[in-house]
């Protein structure tokens, strides 16, 4: 049975959350100051993890614990904020966020309880890339395996990892045991005998997020950096566990919001300093443009808050959670995500055409980056037939 907090406890934790808005707020000023000059340098995010480092937000941004961390609302409106200012740092934070979550997605309590505690106290970055098996695919070999020893395994292979993959103190991913068959997911560190990294280059968009690939030469996995296991199929999967995915998508749905949210501002500010196309004025049309899209902005906001609301319900019940409300949530978050992606896209391109000010076409090239792998129509079409069938099958589907 768990222990109802304390009032004091309460205004502690709330008192620590608003210090956090706080927070990031001043970090996204820092970074909105020079993030055109960033975006075109398109250089990997040392500058930027230091300053998140500085501000003590890999620290903050872990799950919540006694006098630690930050709940999913929380986390999900720092991810935002920063976003809004730089989506590159949004995205890099988003996945720290969520991979920091991948002790209690995966490992037992004990276990994931002290990997937190080690990561708020080493200030550890979190990145990596989990695949979640597609249905029915069985065409594709493991990129990565393990081959085991007399204690652990040796990791062989290589993997695409979307941001700080040369700046993160963690990559997690998953391999398949080449004895068992098993799909283990492992922590390594970067630094580790046998791990390299090759940065992406000349990116559209999401330039200074960080991402490449990271390549394993026999690099030695401990007992201790085995997670636990991903299960084959739905099926078989813990309910928590099948959260992992979900929150991940929906942690990004921030990401797209920022980058929405940033956009607009930037184009209001240029309207109404008279550096765009028409002056503000009393031009109906103009006026008509800016209802539109912000409109858009808040429908969009509107449906991801309610799945952020959602998905915070089911990660406060963990290892309680009911086998049927995984599907539900996952479901939630394709619906918050489609709409998030089309709202994204449509708002940065049209205030290319309110406004003419260098660096302006980087909200939509960042936003082309973040959805161009996760098409609306196929997410729509999982969606519906899960409405129609209440078919688990297509909500995994959606995430693919």
């Amino acid at each position: 049975m768990g222990t109802t907090p304390s009032p004091a406890g309460d205004r502690s934790a709330d008192a620590r959350q608003r210090a956090l808005l706080r927070t990031a707020r001043d970090v996204a000023d820092d970074l909105a100051a020079d993030a055109i000059a960033r975006d075109q340098a398109g250089k990997p995010p040392t500058d930027e993890t230091a300053r998140l480092r500085e501000a003590g937000l890999p620290a903050a941004l872990t799950p919540p614990g006694p006098g630690r961390g930050a709940d999913w609302r929380t986390g999900c409106a720092v991810i935002r904020e920063i976003a809004a200012a730089d989506s590159s740092v949004g995205d890099l934070l988003a996945r720290h966020y969520v991979h920091a979550w991948s002790g209690r997605f995966y490992a037992d309590h004990e276990y994931a309880t002290a990997l937190e505690e080690e990561s708020v106290r080493e200030q550890w970055l979190w990145t990596g890339a989990v695949r979640t098996p597609a249905p029915g695919d069985d065409s594709e070999g493991p990129d990565l395996t393990l081959r085991p020893r007399t204690a652990g395994y040796l990791l062989n292979g290589r993997r695409s990892v979307d941001t700080a993959v040369a700046a993160a103190d963690q990559i997690v991913v998953d391999a398949v045991c080449a004895a068992t068959g098993d799909v283990l997911v492992v922590r390594i560190p970067p630094g580790a005998r046998g791990v390299s990294v090759e940065p992406a280059h000349d990116r559209l968009g999401q330039r200074v997020a960080g991402a490449g690939q990271v390549v394993l030469d026999r690099v030695t996995i401990t007992p201790d950096q085995v997670l636990g296991r991903r299960p084959h199929d739905e099926e078989s999967t813990p309910p928590v566990t099948a959260l992992a995915e979900p929150a991940l998508r929906l942690a990004l749905c921030h990401v797209g919001l920022g980058i929405a949210e940033g956009a607009l501002t930037e184009a209001r500010d240029l309207s109404r300093g008279g550096r765009a196309h028409r002056l503000p004025g009393e031009d109906p049309d103009l006026f008509l443009t800016y209802g539109e899209l912000a409109s858009a902005a808040q429908t969009a906001t509107a449906v991801v808050d309610r799945a952020t609301e959602v998905m915070a319900r089911a990660l406060a019940t963990g290892a309680h959670l009911d086998a049927e409300v995984p599907a539900g949530v996952a479901a939630l978050v394709a619906t918050a995500e489609a709409v998030m992606s089309k709202a994204a896209l449509h708002i940065t391109a049209r205030v290319l055409e309110l406004a003419d000010a260098p660096g302006l076409d980087r909200f939509w090239r960042n936003a082309r980056v973040l959805t161009a792998h996760r098409p609306v129509a196929h997410r729509l079409r999982s969606i519906g037939e899960h409405y129609l069938n209440g078919s688990h099958r297509a909500v995994a589907a959606a995430f693919h």
